[in-house]
Parts: C-alpha cells; sequence; structure tokens
C-alpha cells in the first residue's frame, strides 16, 4: 500500500516536471560503477605521473550525469531545484577531490 502511494506521488511529479523518476534512478545509480572507476583511474595516473584530465572530466560526468538529465529533460523545474542540484554537485566534487586527496597521501605519491 505505501509502495502504491509512493509510486502514485512519484509518476505525478513527473507529469509536472515531464522526468521519469525510474530513469533519473537509473541513470543515477548505474553511474555509481563508473564514477568509482574514474575515481581509480585518477588515483592510477597520480601514481604513474600521467595526466588526469580525461579521468576527471570522466568523474565529473559521471558524478552529474542523474542531474543533467533533470536538469535537460525537466520542464518548469523550481529555482529552488537548480540551487539543491548545485549545492549536490559542489558537495560531490569536494568529497570526491578529498577522497582523492588523502588516498594520494596514504599512498604516497
Amino acid at each position: 500500500m505505501i509502495l502504491e502511494t509512493l509510486h502514485e506521488w512519484m509518476m505525478g511529479l513527473s507529469a509536472d516536471y515531464s522526468v521519469n523518476p525510474y530513469i533519473f534512478a537509473a541513470i543515477y545509480v548505474g553511474a555509481i560503477p563508473f564514477f568509482m572507476g574514474s575515481v581509480a583511474w585518477i588515483i592510477r595516473n597520480l601514481k604513474r605521473s600521467k595526466p588526469i584530465a580525461l579521468p576527471v572530466i570522466s568523474t565529473g560526468f559521471c558524478l552529474s550525469s542523474a542531474y543533467l538529465y533533470l536538469l535537460t529533460a525537466g520542464e518548469n523545474i523550481p529555482s529552488w531545484v537548480y540551487a539543491v542540484v548545485i549545492l549536490l554537485l559542489v558537495y560531490g566534487l569536494y568529497s570526491t577531490y578529498q577522497r582523492i586527496k588523502d588516498k594520494r597521501k596514504d599512498s604516497t605519491i
């Protein structure tokens, strides 16, 4: 009963904003392994003194892919949603940077 109510509520939002919550969730969850792989790629390149531009771009894309779907497919999205998305992305980038910095320090690159 609760799942049915939740489904109806999400699909109501979907109709209002033209964003399918299941597609958003699939992109969000599906990007996680690629994100982790990109972070590992950055760390490996740092250890080998190779350029990190491409893995950083890949990491950023994986981090923001679900939100890019929201921003491109969505219609009539309230401005506060854009602010929340920006805050989430800034926090995600900061925490990823900290994780890479800590791993770099731990492995004495």
